[in-house]
């Protein structure tokens, strides 16, 4: 018998959101989706989500999860029509159906429980560092050139995804699907005004880290070093600057001056 929390916002009894469970002997707890709970889980042996309605609240929730490092094994509640929107990103072990049998239901409980949990061993909790960006997808941060980027957490997700793919060119419904998730029924032009608000936080002198590609979408242009001539390679941090005077001489022009350079002004000798 396992210690089961159900993360739902249905009304009524376990059996409400997975029928088999009332045939079954685990004792079952239910929370609802609220943030703050999510930080001090109860202790329990599975956390069952119940992603049938609102996959993009689930899928927040389970986003949560991997933040708040919890070990217990993540197992989705699903309906066929759900299934197309499942990811590795939901960090989950396994899903279910809605509909399964108490025997499905079991065995899944079963097989989950006997898969050790590795927290923080997938590739999606590994830190992104771009030149002087560095984002931490577990503690949810954001640092540019050591300062903190206060993000929201669409525009947090949103930097995540294409920091992690840099070049490559993302359509705005492509990232709509990615981040956003595929319930989500908002136009493509939420993902410009997040792109907009993204530009601005990171400053006038990182926008272009989110470069435009014209009628396709965005894409993460990391940041490249200056690259310098041979012959600034080669001088010394003393080194002299070039003398204007001499590269004119050099090119076969005279110097050209300001209007208002005195030095272009004749003395009474010259006349």
């Amino acid at each position: 018998m396992a210690e089961i929390l159900l993360l739902t916002v249905a009304p009524g009894a376990p059996g409400a959101v997975l029928p088999a469970l009332e045939f079954l002997p685990h004792r079952v707890r239910t929370m609802g989706f609220d943030p703050s709970a999510l930080v001090d889980l109860p202790n329990a042996d599975l956390v069952a989500l119940d992603a049938r309605r609102d996959l993009q609240a689930a899928r927040s929730t389970s986003r949560l999860l991997q933040v708040a490092g919890l070990a217990p094994p993540l197992l989705l509640i699903v309906t066929e029509g759900g299934l197309t929107a499942l990811s590795p990103e939901w960090g989950a072990r396994d899903f279910i159906l809605a509909s399964a049998s108490p025997g499905e239901v079991e065995a899944r409980i079963r097989l989950a429980l006997a898969t050790p949990v590795m927290v923080g061993a997938d590739d999606g909790n590994e830190s992104i560092s771009q030149g002087n960006l560095v984002i931490n997808p577990v503690a949810y941060t954001a640092k540019l050139h050591g300062r903190s980027l206060d993000l929201t957490y669409k525009e947090f997700e949103l930097l995540r995804y294409l920091a992690a793919h840099p070049g490559r060119v993302f359509t705005r419904t492509q990232l709509l699907q990615e981040v956003w998730g595929y319930d989500y029924y908002g136009g493509t032009r939420t993902v410009d005004v997040h792109v907009r608000r993204l530009r601005a936080k990171l400053g006038p002198e990182n926008d272009q880290l989110i470069g435009t590609v014209r009628n396709v979408g965005y894409r993460f242009d990391a940041p490249k070093e200056r690259h310098r001539s041979r012959a600034e390679r080669t001088a010394g941090p003393d080194a002299a600057a070039p003398d204007p005077l001499a590269a004119a001489a050099r090119a076969g022009a005279g110097p050209e001056f300001a209007p208002d350079d005195e030095s272009a002004t004749p003395s009474r000798l010259d006349v």
